[in-house]
């Protein structure tokens, strides 16, 4: 385990998923920490490594077994799973083809780390119009991982440097968001969390819960939710022995999270997570108007094997151009490589 095997997924083939992967695998450090090799198409591979024009660095090594991969620098070992046709692959385009071959990736992924051929998983954006349109009606990769691992009790959690934010849902409307806020869920994910930062080598976490309202709801002024639901959930976490505080308003919990008052957050809804996770972790240059930064780290929790993720979309925009970042990428094979010495 100096060194565990990790699948990562190259994503919808119309996105930068393939080109931010060939990016970060060309860095020979990632080797000596790690053995990476990309679920997809080969030859989708093959054009992206000459889309960042590494070709002379760079040869794609297709595989159709693991036993069968180098893990050596210099070489892209690729699962190659036949499902783009290249003639009809555009860039930045929907399509039903790149959503069911994105899809068809994450599953093998997720074969392969339940039948402990591979010790985690890494997953670049899929774009969820294409994986519907290819008739695969998911609404993201956590919904996917869920069904294929049968897991019943799981969150998000999004990561940047010290701040760490799960949520009690995520792809819902904001209207039924707030009818999934109740005791035992919220409970749970204060559980997940919890466990989450002792897996990441954190000891005695400290567990920040935000509320649900504006002010927490003013003493039931604004909304009762932190009244009946949250409160007696962080006094059942307490009396379990985990280190948990709130409700603490929404607006005020990330900065002192990020000020090191907590070690996680529990977020009550995907958008109160992921806005102050990437106002930190995505910097845009205004005289530039290119992205300095797009950094964070998407994990899916309460699973039985290990899945990180990039925090951002298919980039559809810079997609076949061969200059998408691959911090986040890079992020996410580090989160996966601790999580996966770590259990």
């Amino acid at each position: 385990m100096d060194r565990p095997i990790l699948a990562i997924t190259m994503g919808d083939p119309a996105g930068s998923g393939p080109e931010i992967s060939v990016k970060a695998l060309s860095n020979d450090k990632i080797y000596q920490k790690a053995r990476p090799l990309i679920i997809g198409d080969a030859r989708v591979m093959e054009k992206a490594v000459r889309l960042v024009g590494l070709e002379r660095k760079l040869t794609i090594h297709e595989i159709t077994d693991i036993k069968d991969a180098r893990f050596t620098p210099g070489y892209i070992d690729v699962y190659h799973l036949e499902l783009v046709d290249m003639e009809k692959l555009e860039y930045g385009k929907v399509s039903a083809m790149c959503g069911n071959a994105a899809f068809h990736s994450v599953k093998k992924a997720i074969r392969l780390a339940m039948d402990g051929e591979v010790d985690a998983t890494v997953t670049n954006a899929l774009n969820k119009e294409a994986l519907n349109l290819a008739g695969h009606h998911y609404s993201g990769h956590t919904e996917i991982y869920a069904r294929f691992t049968g897991a019943e009790k799981y969150t998000m959690l999004l990561a940047h440097e010290n701040l760490r934010v799960v949520h009690v849902s995520t792809h819902v409307s904001l209207r039924d968001a707030c009818d999934k806020v109740k005791k035992e869920r919220v409970l749970d994910v204060i559980r997940i969390a919890e466990k989450a930062c002792r897996a990441l080598g954190i000891e005695n976490p400290k567990v920040g819960v935000a509320g649900l309202n504006p002010h927490c709801g003013e003493n039931g002024l604004f909304g009762t939710e932190e009244i009946t639901e949250i409160q007696p959930a962080i006094k059942a976490a307490q009396d379990e022995g985990i280190l948990a505080e709130g409700p603490i308003p929404p607006d005020t919990v990330f900065s002192k999270a990020r000020g090191g008052m907590y070690d996680i957050v529990v977020a009550m809804y995907h958008d109160q997570g992921h806005i102050p996770l990437k106002v930190v972790g995505f910097v845009y240059d205004r005289d530039k108007r290119e992205w300095n930064a797009v950094k964070g780290v998407n994990i899916t929790l309460g699973l039985p094997i290990i899945r990180t993720s990039v925090d951002h979309g298919t980039a559809f925009g810079h997609a076949g151009k061969g200059n998408a970042n691959a911090a986040s990428l890079e992020n996410a094979i580090d989160y996966a490589v601790t999580l996966a010495k770590n259990r």
